[in-house]
């Protein structure tokens, strides 16, 4: 009861729960895209480290960490009924101190953003409007269980990899980067989905309409693996036809092993797909980082 009351009391953010707040382990993604589209440009970083840098703060902590306090702070009703521990739900975010937090971060980011010049200003301008209009009313993208991943997926994957390559290039990254890094951002479409799961009920009581919840799990989590799987296949086939048979070769084995992980998450969807975004998802990134140095070797 004095723990209830003194959170109903709370003025300011408990520290702890606003960095939960901006979720870290969700960071990754992009900061792994970003470092591809680096070594995908070809160009050489040394006494560009700055440039590096800067680009892995702004894609992780600080434009990845921004989405995800904007979609707690829009999602919070959601979030009361599938996960009322959360950060805002909870208390320990009391107040509007969730949408300050988000706009704050949002603001930061156009600053660092300005500081990667016209390429990574402009894509960073992309990037925060993106993850308003995936969470906030009246567009909430979110919604749809098409739309909505497939926005995070380009932004997490496409939209980091080509800043990356564009920023160290200091102009538009070469055709095939723009190519490759298209069809990772798309497979990331699948990811979302898988990562739709675990907010089933609260999305089907809220009118969210995950593929989840259209579909039901197997079928969502059949949908997913397809979504994942037929963007490397192609991008296995340019590799091959850009003469680049060992990287081609490489991604087509984290391929297989994603086969294997799939297998064993049809056996229970609903239940094996956070396993699967662990386990599966480290495969399709490391097929990324293949596909970027073999992309280098084009340069």
């Amino acid at each position: 009861m004095e723990a209830s009351h003194s959170l109903s009391q709370r003025r300011y953010p408990d520290p702890a729960a606003a960095l939960r707040l901006i979720k870290p382990i969700t960071w990754f993604p992009p900061m792994w895209a970003y470092v591809c589209g680096l070594i995908a440009s070809g160009v050489a970083v040394a006494g560009q480290w700055h440039l590096v840098l800067l680009g892995v703060l702004l894609a992780g902590p600080i434009v990845c960490g921004m989405s995800q306090a904007a979609n707690d702070w829009c999602g919070r009703h959601v979030d009361a009924i599938n996960e009322p521990d959360r950060p805002i739900p909870s208390g320990r975010i009391p107040g509007r101190w969730g949408l300050w937090i988000a706009l704050a971060m949002s603001a930061l980011s156009l600053f660092v953003g300005w500081q990667l010049g016209p390429w990574g200003f402009a894509a960073t301008v992309v990037g925060v409007l993106a993850a308003w209009a995936y969470s906030a009313e009246p567009v909430r993208l979110k919604r749809s269980g098409w739309w909505g991943p497939g926005l995070v997926g380009l932004s997490y994957e496409t939209l980091p990899w080509v800043t990356g390559a564009a920023v160290l290039a200091s102009g538009a990254p070469r055709a095939e980067v723009l190519t490759v890094a298209l069809f990772y951002g798309i497979g990331a479409h699948g990811i979302m989905t898988l990562n739709d799961f675990k907010a089933l009920e609260g999305d089907r009581q809220t009118g969210v309409n995950s593929l989840p919840v259209t579909l039901g799990p197997r079928r969502a989590a059949q949908v997913a693996c397809a979504v994942m799987a037929l963007p490397q296949a192609v991008v296995i086939v340019l590799l091959a036809l850009w003469n680049r048979p060992e990287h081609a070769a490489g991604v087509a084995l984290v391929l297989v092993l994603q086969f294997w992980a799939m297998k064993i998450m049809f056996r229970d969807p609903r239940a094996k797909a956070p396993w699967y975004n662990g386990t599966g998802v480290l495969l399709y990134v490391s097929g990324m980082m293949i596909a970027a140095f073999a992309l280098r070797g084009l340069a």
